[in-house]
């Protein structure tokens, strides 16, 4: 197969992309997909930097950032002075595209994804958690009260909340799980909530039960105040995407 993009119409690759997206993350999503696809075989060489800029309309740099995350993702290797190359063991990673969550069902989907995870964290961060993690719930929890005051949203202190309390497992996969997912884990950054202050004090309330129970050493109830924060919003949101027309 011919490296030359420009005279391979059956890359997706090799359609100009458009402005308002991401270029480096749709030029990254395309190569993919061709990969994925069997366009882009293993140990097949990618187009050169001035073919794709040629065919797509993007600078040099979104090329070398789409080959850099692409090679960080293991899909591409790179040879000096050579070029990129499909990885002989090329499998698409797991991604969740966060800019296409547009809709309240698929905020719903992404929260369900999160509740097994964060209930067994809660219970192995009460059975697990030193005294010092303990302190970072609990300043976590606090800050949250803070910026509620202050009249915030407290989107970046709910979801370090729930990073402290995958801190707090002793198993550090739970915290690059919830690292990687960011903070679209909080669902009230993608859809208006009415009445703000009431839903924070009802979320707070939730989170109380949570820090309780984990403090208290107290497993199952951990996970049992976890999992009812987690169905609570899965509720909320499922009876705000039916009444939108979304469910």
């Amino acid at each position: 197969m011919s490296s030359d993009i420009g005279k391979n119409d059956k890359l997706a690759s090799s359609a100009p992309l458009s402005a308002p997206r991401s270029l480096t993350r749709e030029l990254i999503e395309r190569i993919s997909a061709d990969i994925a696809g069997g366009k882009l075989a293993p140990g097949e060489r990618l187009p050169t930097e001035q073919e794709m800029i040629a065919a797509t309309g993007v600078s040099r740099t979104v090329v070398r950032e789409a080959v850099a995350a692409l090679r960080a993702e293991g899909l591409v290797t790179t040879r000096q002075g050579v070029g990129a190359f499909v990885s002989a063991n090329a499998r698409r990673p797991f991604r969740i595209e966060f800019e296409k969550l547009s809709t309240l069902k698929e905020v719903v989907q992404v929260v369900e994804l999160r509740t097994g995870l964060e209930i067994e964290a809660a219970g192995l961060a009460a059975e697990r958690a030193s005294t010092a993690e303990l302190r970072k719930i609990s300043v976590a929890y606090d800050a949250i009260d803070a910026a509620v005051r202050r009249g915030e949203t407290a989107i970046d202190e709910d979801f370090a909340f729930h990073c402290s309390i995958a801190a707090a497992t002793a198993n550090p996969q739970y915290l690059r799980f919830l690292q990687y997912l960011g903070r679209f884990i909080i669902p009230r950054q993608t859809v208006q909530i009415a009445d703000r202050r009431a839903y924070l004090a009802k979320i707070q309330a939730e989170h109380r039960d949570i820090v309780a129970a984990i403090k208290a050493r107290a497993v199952t109830q951990a996970r049992a105040a976890m999992r009812r924060h987690l169905l609570n919003s899965l509720k909320r949101y499922k009876r705000l995407a039916a009444q939108l027309g979304e469910s």
